[in-house]
């Protein structure tokens, strides 16, 4: 039996005082049976953190060449590729060969995977962004996913501030190098 996506609604006040963003988000995403609920919240709030003209969400599963996210230029080059999870560093390599600003949001404990991308031979690897959220940030806000979701999202000095319903949550956003300085 094969089960389809399930479609949620976003509606997301960003205050993002970083990057000087003030604007309300409305967006749809699928939640995949075969994603885990904190790798959806991770996704979404990818989706906030990155937010620009063009910025797009893949087909999913039934497109696994793509990132999760991406922004194509006019011509249709690739300029941003957002993954979340653990990718293979393959992928993100082949990304960073295409031109493109590569991201990867982790939503677990980066550090194991850190070291594999570290020793890895992955192109202009002093460019790629391994994001992670504090422990248990990602559980904590997927336990609030509802297919329609309202979201106050505040982003500020590289902490984030989510309010979701009645629950409250804040976790550093870290940046984590793929070479020693």
């Amino acid at each position: 039996m094969t089960y389809s996506s399930t479609l949620h609604k976003f509606r997301v006040d960003l205050s993002d005082t970083d990057r000087n963003l003030y604007e309300t988000l409305e967006f749809r995403a699928a939640f995949h049976p075969s994603e885990s609920a904190p790798f959806f919240a991770v996704r979404a709030l990818a989706f906030c953190l990155n937010v620009r003209e063009g910025l797009e969400f893949s087909g999913g599963i039934s497109t696994p060449d793509e990132p999760a996210l991406y922004v194509k230029d006019p011509t249709g080059r690739l300029v941003l590729w957002i993954d979340v999870g653990q990718p293979d560093p393959r992928r993100l390599h082949k990304a960073s060969k295409l031109g493109a600003e590569v991201k990867v949001y982790s939503q677990r404990d980066p550090y194991h995977y850190l070291g594999v991308l570290k020793a890895e031979d992955l192109y202009r690897k002093s460019e790629i962004r391994l994001h992670s959220f504090e422990a248990g940030f990602p559980e904590e806000v997927s336990r609030t996913l509802d297919r329609d979701n309202a979201w106050a999202l505040t982003v500020s000095s590289g902490s984030i501030y989510l309010s979701a319903g009645n629950r409250e949550f804040q976790s550093v956003l870290r940046t984590h190098p793929l070479q020693d300085a």
